[in-house]
């Protein structure tokens, strides 16, 4: 069950101390703040987001020009400049009452993810019922968006052996102790396998594994990506399926995760497929690794093989030279974690 504080900026100050408290005492999945111009409102939402708390923000029409126009050098300024843009520009989404609130928050310019639900307050186009439906559907559209980001580290730890399970075929391989999900954890681990195109082998790596999981369809849940994501192509799609040897198929591979890296376009699944290669594929690792040498790919491909040990489960006897892990292989972590974080 989703745990959500509803944060009204016209509260009380003792309201506003109480919302404080609960946020300080217990975890919310989420926090809705209503309203604007609060500097009580930064603190919360400050809060909130350091501990891990997601935000969605409403700013009822006090963003409008004709409001901000109000008392703007002496007051709107200060609290723009200070917290207000902050606020807008960390919320996972923006709520606007209609097309002339959207058009004024996209000239703003502080936050893309508009959603439009009107106010039955003010207009008599939408039920109460069918606002509060809307609303707990984009409640459930910020909770389905980064899904890594909410995993336990149990979660984790299972979401890896089933990429296992699933690119090898075989639950051999897998060596780690396995662990029970709840129906959230199952949640998180098929919005990632479909957000992160790897459906077909955690869907296969659960079945090897003979793991029970619910009948619940991610494709038709929707989410929030980042500003200007991309979908990934698989990597044969890109350099194609002909190749004279398997070690010139390793070498465009690794080409191409190279400027991938560079393009910060690395996912798990481009190391699933990877590991594939390496796996199922004769190729002629002495020399491979000379011609990685001399394209200098040789650091780019250890460090890779550190990934793929930490993120699929290879292991070192199927990889070709021994895995790196230095600031950059940790920094090509944070990357790949980071893919689908707004």
């Amino acid at each position: 069950m989703m745990k959500v504080m509803q944060y009204h900026t016209d509260a009380s100050p003792e309201q506003q101390a109480e919302k404080l408290q609960l946020l300080r005492e217990g975890h919310y999945d989420l926090l809705h703040i209503h309203g604007c111009w609060s500097q009580q409102a930064w603190a919360i939402a400050r809060l909130a987001l350091k501990k891990g708390t997601r935000l969605v923000f409403s700013p009822q029409g006090q963003l409008e020009p004709w409001v901000m126009k109000e008392g703007y050098w002496k007051e709107k300024l200060p609290k723009r400049l200070l917290y207000q843009r902050w606020i807008a520009n960390r919320a996972y989404a923006v709520i606007v009452q209609g097309k002339m609130e959207e058009e004024c928050l996209r000239q703003l310019g502080w936050n893309s993810r508009l959603v439009i639900i009107r106010n039955p307050q003010i207009t008599n186009t939408i039920t109460p019922q069918e606002a509060e439906r809307q609303q707990q559907q984009l409640y459930r559209k910020v909770m389905n968006s980064n899904p890594l980001e909410l995993m336990t580290a149990p979660t984790r730890h299972m979401l890896r052996v089933f990429i296992t399970a699933g690119v090898t075929g075989d639950k051999r391989w897998v060596t780690d102790d396995l662990t029970t999900l709840g129906n959230d954890d199952w949640h998180l681990v098929l919005c990632f396998a479909h957000q992160e195109q790897l459906m077909n082998i955690i869907k296969r790596g659960i079945r090897i594994l003979n793991y029970d999981a619910p009948d619940f369809d991610a494709t038709k849940e929707d989410y929030f990506v980042p500003d200007g994501f991309e979908e990934q192509k698989s990597i044969e799609q890109v350099i194609g399926s002909s190749f004279v040897s398997e070690n010139d198929r390793l070498l465009s591979t690794f080409r191409h995760l190279k400027k991938l890296w560079q393009h910060r376009r690395l996912t798990i699944a481009h190391l699933a497929e990877l590991d594939k290669e390496l796996r199922f594929h004769e190729f002629d690792e002495e020399r491979l690794c000379e011609e990685l040498q001399e394209r200098r790919l040789h650091k780019l491909a250890a460090r890779l093989m550190q990934l793929m040990a930490d993120l699929t489960g290879l292991t070192e006897g199927f990889m070709p030279m021994l895995p790196l892990n230095d600031r950059m292989t940790r920094q090509m972590r944070k990357t790949i974690d980071n893919h689908l974080k707004i």
